[in-house]
């Protein structure tokens, strides 16, 4: 009884019973038992090794049975606890959400896109790009309505000969590909270095080819990157295929010790080197930034601060001899995979990809399953937001490498895709018809202000007067539009005006 005596209040204090068990206690909890003797406090310790669950009912029932008992003095709630919790609710961040709703829009113009260039000359009829859209996801009558939404990137023109609508890329949207194209061959050998490092992440030094096939585009490999980095490179990289699944993965051959280095490592060194401070609070720490809004509690700063300072292996260190039994591995295998997935998102061209991506490595990088619930617990290193997809797509940005929406270190493969996103921004102002527009009415405001019953044939007042005030409605604009136009009266020697019919004057410039 000695040995399972509380040392503490505040150990006593967290004694919790079963709701099944409070009323038969009632009897035990007497004033005279409980004041003269110490063996209802020891049950009370005893209850509380074989009963740790929370029941609050129970405290409430004993309290309103004895509220003047003394035995209850250390009966109190739960003192909330220092971890970080497992469940959080996500706070939006409007920056990333709005960075979304642009590239929603590119998810749809690059399909389009690739459906018009597999056509025969880049270009197809306006009923074919309908029942070939079905097949992206468009609904009837959508896909024509969808490419008149960009005019800087679509055109739309009439056959010359079968006299119906048909749609191609405009030269801006032409140039656009092209220079992304560029930009990624320029960056083959950081290509093979990110492959190369993606490899050294796996368990088995093997990944999938179909998976990095289909999270090309966030990775910045070429289209043909299975002949122009793989099969180009056998130095670095071996293709083979699997004879019971059929499949074909992609083996590294060697690994390079100076690549595995996270780069997270090079931030904290940086970071050591530029403010100083302490080196146990730098070491294993992350950079956090929680979106606006988000709660940050006194247990809650104390959990991170803790967790900052918890060791963990490197996502490039081989962790399968390790025995991951206790508590402390656990915690430091999670911790790994918060690194391994920060990674994962430094490799990517644009340092963001989609939850559904990462999913496809959970098996060989040891990731947790549910992956969702696990990166709302750290909304300071990672943003999920929902846009897209009607919330079914969840894309994962790490908030360290954005500012403002836009990227802190941007590379020439980002650069091209934002100028995509630039045109579909863009849009087309009906600048023909304010043109047209204008100028009828400077023409009509003219010949209202000026008085036609002056100007008549053989009147003895001289064209210099009427052209002083001509030469002040110039200064409002209207009379360099009626030269240009070649709109101007035509004057004789004699001062006639030959065209001097405000009718005659203002159906030529309407047919103009």
């Amino acid at each position: 009884e000695s040995k399972l005596r509380p040392k503490s209040n505040s150990e006593a204090g967290n004694l919790l019973f079963l709701h099944c068990i409070a009323q038969p206690l009632s009897s035990l909890l007497s004033p005279s038992t409980a004041e003269n003797s110490c063996q209802t406090r020891n049950l009370f310790v005893k209850m509380h090794k074989i009963f740790r669950p929370s029941v609050q009912a129970s405290i409430s029932i004993l309290r309103s049975l004895h509220p003047s008992n003394s035995i209850l003095f250390f009966v109190h709630d739960f003192s909330q606890s220092t971890s970080i919790p497992k469940k959080q609710q996500r706070v939006r961040d409007h920056g990333y959400d709005n960075y979304m709703e642009i590239e929603k829009k590119i998810r749809k113009v690059i399909k389009v896109q690739e459906l018009i260039l597999s056509q025969p000359n880049s270009m197809v009829s306006s009923a074919r790009l309908d029942n070939l859209s079905r097949r992206l996801g468009f609904k009837q009558f959508e896909a024509g309505r969808f490419v008149l939404k960009f005019p800087h990137i679509f055109d739309v023109f009439e056959h010359p000969v079968q006299r119906i609508l048909y749609c191609r890329l405009t030269r801006k949207a032409n140039m656009q590909i092209q220079q992304e194209n560029e930009a990624v061959m320029a960056q083959i050998d950081d290509s093979v270095t990110r492959l190369r490092k993606l490899l050294m992440l796996s368990n088995t030094r093997c990944i999938g080819l179909e998976h990095v096939r289909i999270a090309r585009r966030e990775f910045g490999f070429p289209e043909d990157f299975e002949f122009s980095v793989i099969l180009k490179h056998p130095q670095f990289f071996r293709l083979f295929e699997d004879k019971a699944s059929k499949s074909k993965y992609i083996e590294l051959v060697e690994n390079d010790p100076e690549l595995g280095v996270c780069a997270i490592e090079k931030v904290r060194e940086n970071e050591y080197r530029e403010k100083g401070g302490d080196a146990e609070n730098i070491r294993f720490s992350f950079v956090i930034n929680f979106p606006p809004g988000f709660k940050t509690g006194k247990y809650y700063k104390i959990a991170i601060w803790k967790w900052q300072r918890l060791p963990y292996w490197s996502p490039y260190e081989d962790v399968s001899g390790y025995d991951m039994r206790s508590l402390e591995a656990q915690k430091r295998v999670e911790k790994r995979a918060v690194a391994m997935i920060h990674e994962i998102l430094c490799l990517t061209v644009e340092k963001k990809i989609s939850l559904e991506r990462i999913a496809h490595f959970r098996i060989t990088m040891n990731l947790p399953k549910k992956l969702k619930d696990f990166l709302l617990q750290h909304q300071g290193i990672f943003y999920i937001s929902t846009r897209g997809n009607y919330g079914k797509l969840h894309t994962i940005f790490l908030r360290e490498a954005y500012n403002r929406g836009e990227l802190i270190e941007p590379n020439e493969v980002y650069l091209a895709r934002r100028q995509l996103a630039k045109l579909i921004t863009l849009r087309r102002p009906n600048t023909d018809h304010q043109f047209v527009y204008s100028r009828t009415e400077s023409v009509s405001d003219r010949f209202d202000r000026v008085d036609l019953d002056q100007v008549k044939v053989g009147s003895e007042k001289s064209w210099n007067e009427v052209k002083v005030s001509d030469n002040e409605q110039a200064s409002e604009g209207s009379e360099s539009d009626l030269e240009s136009d070649g709109h101007s009266c035509d004057i004789d020697e004699e001062g006639l005006v030959k065209h001097g019919s405000k009718d005659i004057m203002v159906k030529e410039t309407l047919a103009v």
